[in-house]
């Protein structure tokens, strides 16, 4: 069912193209007119009227919207006031605004993973008419990312920021030949970049050295970023989150693995590991004394940027995997992103609609993602030869990006997202301090997860992990079990 709309909807959105004079067999060609088409439908939309839309978007983002936002008022005469929001307080915003009625804005950018939960509250508008409308035939197949702007297979938004978890490694350690030599020697192993776990828990105790002010990794041990590695260490495991019942699978054996490694591998962690948020890690593998870090394309702006004494000195590559028999599967994690949606309670939602084409089409995007200052990071293929955009982050870095982004697990797109991750968070907080066994812990998880799946409804529960299940890259869904 879920693939049948989206080809009727490429379908339909080819053969209104074909009648307003965009050459439907050529899709290049329709997009590199997208601008001017989508400015044309918007001064006949508004014509003879003065209107102005309101963006309500995460700090942070404002240097990322800016240049798409003048490009929009000059072709369109369109003023889009930006309502800058705190990044962890966008979907909430949302969420009230809409219940109060204070229609406060046109467009939004919540984070991709709270989008089931807006569309289930009333808070967003179906794009899929307006889409069957204006959406040229080609627009989303170099798009590297979907599976967020879709909830039971029909479309709410357009994804805007490619937020694929990597991992980045001192590359002066790496390539070190007596480092190489003392390595090989204990574990019988080339010194590399880690493709597995289990390699790259080897090689950050092999580095950990605190007597010598070196550590072996700056992942995250706080209670909101703990998750997210334990999610694709999970996944490497070979196992489901949910069978597709949605019977939770987070008990089982390969799940305590999954968490006593993490646990055992917070030693050979810098001691601020526990403490520092997303800025303060930066700064701390800035310095150049630790062995590997996780993070996002913001993280790789941050330090291919002046301040960073590891300019020009890491290397790159998407989340370690699993160990599959001889195979080694790489696990990526799309974790985030912002993605443009349209309130229901606008009084422009075409119009909306039609910014938000604009803004994520190849060449406004571009633009966009290209700004150093934003946290958007690259999204689409044309993103990634771009000389701005090369400049932001490195060629070295944006290889790995587009790997990851190629290849993601999805996030939980699931209805009450927040609390499935939010009781896992705490059992694995729990574990962690020794409060509870490994496994009682996520028992403790699994319990949680079953009463929050009643209370969000089994059936539809169902209907959207089934689908994200089909859309898990098939190297790896050909190992879960």
């Amino acid at each position: 069912m879920i693939e049948r709309r989206k080809f009727l909807l490429q379908s339909t959105a080819a053969g209104l193209f074909a009648v307003t004079g965009a050459d439907a067999a050529s899709p290049r060609a329709a997009l590199a007119t997208l601008g001017d088409d989508i400015a044309a439908k918007v001064r006949r939309l508004a014509s003879g009227r003065e209107i102005s839309l309101r963006l309500l978007l995460p700090t942070g983002c404002a240097a990322n919207v800016r240049p798409v936002v003048e490009a929009f008022g000059k072709a369109t005469g369109i003023t889009v006031l930006l309502d800058e929001v705190p990044v962890d307080e966008i979907n909430p915003r949302m969420l009230l605004d809409t219940l109060s009625g204070s229609r406060s804005f046109d467009l939004a950018l919540p984070a991709t993973f709270g989008i089931p939960d807006l569309v289930e509250a009333g808070v967003l508008v179906n794009l899929d008419g307006y889409a069957a409308r204006h959406q040229p035939s080609g627009y989303q197949d170099n798009a590297l990312f979907t599976i967020g702007d879709y909830y039971k297979g029909e479309l709410y938004g357009y994804q805007t920021d490619g937020d694929a978890y990597l991992m980045f490694y001192n590359r002066d350690w790496l390539d070190a030949a007596d480092e190489a030599k003392r390595f090989a020697d204990r574990h019988g192993e080339s010194l590399r970049i880690p493709r597995s776990w289990q390699e790259l828990d080897r090689m950050m105790a092999f580095f950990h050295r605190p007597d010598e002010d070196r550590f072996g990794g700056a992942l995250f041990r706080t209670p909101n970023y703990i998750v997210w590695e334990f999610w694709v260490r999970f996944h490497a495991k070979g196992i489901w989150p949910f069978d597709a019942e949605m019977e939770p699978r987070i008990d089982g054996e390969g799940a305590m693995e999954a968490a006593s490694e993490l646990i055992e591998a917070s030693r050979h962690l810098y001691p601020q590991a526990g403490e520092n948020g997303l800025f303060d890690n930066w700064k701390a593998f800035a310095k150049g004394n630790i062995f590997c870090n996780i993070g996002w394309g913001g993280t790789q702006k941050f330090l291919n940027g002046p301040q960073s004494q590891v300019r020009g000195r890491l290397a790159f590559s998407p989340t370690p995997g699993g160990e599959f028999g001889d195979e080694i599967v790489p696990v990526p994690y799309f974790n985030w992103g912002w993605n443009y949606t349209v309130s229901k309670l606008s009084t422009e939602p075409e119009i909306a609609y039609l910014f938000a084409l604009f803004a994520c089409g190849p060449e406004m995007s571009t633009r966009a993602v290209a700004e150093a200052g934003g946290f958007f990071d690259p999204f689409r293929d044309e993103h990634y030869t771009a000389p701005r955009v090369v400049d932001s982050y490195s060629q070295d870095f944006l290889t790995a990006h587009r790997e990851s982004m190629a290849h993601s697990i999805p996030d939980l797109y699931l209805k009450g997202q927040g609390e499935y991750f939010d009781a896992l968070r705490e059992g694995l907080m729990m574990a962690k301090r020794g409060e509870a066994t490994v496994a009682e812990a996520l028992r403790r998880t699994a319990r949680q997860w079953r009463q929050t799946t009643r209370r969000m409804g089994r059936r539809g529960q169902i209907e959207q992990w089934n689908y994200l299940r089909s859309r898990y890259p098939e190297r790896l869904r050909r190992h879960l079990r």
